[in-house]
């Protein structure tokens, strides 16, 4: 996950609406499906989709009144510290 690109979806949402990226979320777990997909092109789609989410989970923190750039970096604690678990 990259915190510049979970930024921008997250702008993107307050801009649109959050159902765009849900979505683009359900399109590209669709297209994990396809056979003949390589590793890396799975791996592409993976870490869009995880971007996505996080997104989705950062913009839900702020509607529940956490300012943005602490539901961002709170997000960001989170995901790091499940990945030294």
């Amino acid at each position: 996950m990259k915190l510049p690109v979970i930024k921008h979806l997250t702008n993107f949402i307050e801009e649109n609406d959050q159902d765009y990226v849900l979505e683009t979320i359900e399109t590209l777990e669709a297209l994990t499906e396809v056979p003949s997909l390589k590793d890396e092109e799975l791996d592409v789609i993976g870490e869009l989709i995880s971007n996505l989410y996080g997104a989705v989970e950062v913009d839900k923190m702020i509607k529940d009144g956490t300012p943005k750039k602490e539901a961002l970096n709170a997000f960001m604690k989170r995901v790091l510290g499940s990945i030294d678990t």
